[in-house]
């Protein structure tokens, strides 16, 4: 067994304020005796008005909220997979950035969100991801955790099984799926969704959220889940107040499963 942490936040607008946030659940997570902690999409700012976000969207090298991750990181000898930063990409647009980080402060893996969030959903909300972010284009797992291999997502990637399935195919023994769902759509999808991916790739999901009334006016649906390999919830944090929650990530759990169930290598290519 592997005790893990996820953060659930309700992330504002000052980087500064959302970097203590991710600093104080490091220290709480490697209190209750975690190896690694998982944060929500967005951790470092969350903010709708993009004229007002634009003066904290940085280069990687430059974002205070990842310096200060890595020094706690450091600092308390602990895993953390960042779920997402927005940060400066090529060519001067910006990147939805997830970031794996060692316990000595290293940098080990990056993802940019492939999916981007453009809709017009009945309650009113329409987003427009792609207006200001660049989808990233490359399948990301990283090798040699605490947890084994995870394949790295965010948010509205769930709803894409052809990256999931790529992600199977690499065998990963978890799924981060770091999110900043929508009310509307959590409350139909999010736990149907986040099960399924777990059962398809016979794998553990684990999926930091943000929760509650933002700062910039948005809600989000909290809920920050672990579902182990069979679809079993064993962590919903709910739906309500930010906070550190621990699972116990067990990989005999993931051996008997995948003994008792072998779809990933029952696969077969389907012909067009």
């Amino acid at each position: 067994m592997t005790r893990i942490a996820l953060l659930q936040m309700t992330a504002g607008i000052e980087p500064n304020e959302n970097a203590d946030s991710i600093s104080d659940a490091i220290e709480q997570a490697a209190s209750g005796g975690a190896a690694m902690l998982f944060t929500p999409e967005m951790s470092g700012l969350l903010d709708r008005d993009r004229i007002r976000a634009a003066r904290h969207i940085v280069p990687e090298e430059d974002n205070p909220v990842l310096a200060a991750t890595r020094q706690a990181a450091a600092a308390h000898g602990l895993w953390v997979a960042l779920g997402s930063l927005a940060v400066m990409g090529d060519g001067g647009r910006w990147a939805n950035r997830s970031l794996v980080i060692d316990p000595a402060g290293a940098i080990v893996a990056r993802y940019d969100k492939i999916h981007m969030f453009d809709v017009d959903l009945a309650s009113g909300e329409s987003w427009r991801e792609s207006n200001a972010f660049e989808p990233g284009k490359s399948v990301v797992a990283v090798e040699d955790t605490p947890i084994g291999r995870i394949g790295l997502t965010v948010c509205y990637d769930i709803r894409f099984p052809a990256l999931f399935e790529q992600l199977g195919r690499r065998t990963c023994d978890a799924l981060a799926i770091p999110a900043a769902f929508t009310v509307p759509t959590g409350a139909a999808h999010w736990h149907l969704l986040q099960r399924a991916r777990a059962v398809e790739a016979s794998a553990w999901v684990i999926a930091a959220a943000q929760v509650g009334e933002h700062t910039d006016g948005r809600r989000t649906y909290g809920h920050s889940l672990v579902v182990d390999p069979w679809g079993e919830v064993v962590l919903d944090m709910g739906g309500e107040n930010s906070g550190v929650g621990f699972a116990e990530f067990d990989t005999a759990r993931t051996d008997e499963i995948r003994r008792q169930l072998p779809s990933l290598a029952n696969k077969r290519n389907i012909p067009n």
